[in-house]
């Protein structure tokens, strides 16, 4: 099966790309989706070796901060069982997990962040889901194109630092 590319979406007071950095080998569950689309993305499309544009949603600059890439395919998000956790799940079970994480795997910090600004701008992006108007899902596909101008947009970044 081809690699695949994604968009997954954070808020970097919640968890970001230096988050990721941080983690043990740079490696973290992306868990707490609780959005149906998304999870059967996880469940379903996500797989080992898919590359992933980490992208900070919130304040300052909401846009793309750096690469990671996936390492685990989809298993049951945990998170959902813990009566005292912010994603908790009353109807999750172990029988019936309902929602589904991924690991990704850092790979690198961009000097700055790529800014959704620059993305709807950008000629070849016009489809990216991220660019169109209310796009609010939390993990997106990315066509190969798209993540081929990502890539282009990101190492101008890394000239100019």
């Amino acid at each position: 099966m081809p690699r695949r590319f994604w968009l997954m979406k954070t808020e970097p007071a919640c968890f970001s790309i230096d988050d990721l950095a941080r983690s043990p080998g740079g490696v973290a569950s992306w868990d707490g989706v609780r959005n149906y689309q998304a999870r059967n993305y996880l469940r379903d499309e996500i797989r080992v070796g898919d590359g992933v544009l980490f992208y900070h949603s919130g304040p300052p600059v909401p846009g793309v901060a750096g690469l990671a890439e996936v390492v685990r395919a989809g298993y049951p998000d945990h998170t959902a069982l813990d009566p005292h956790g912010e994603h908790f799940d009353p109807k999750a079970s172990k029988e019936n997990p309902i929602w589904y994480l991924v690991d990704v795997r850092f790979l690198e910090r961009f000097p700055e962040v790529l800014p959704l600004a620059v993305l709807k701008g950008t000629p070849g992006l016009e489809e990216m889901e991220v660019t169109k108007r209310g796009s609010r899902l939390s993990i997106q596909p990315v066509r190969k194109k798209e993540w081929e101008i990502v890539l282009k947009l990101a190492q101008r970044l890394n000239t100019r630092a």
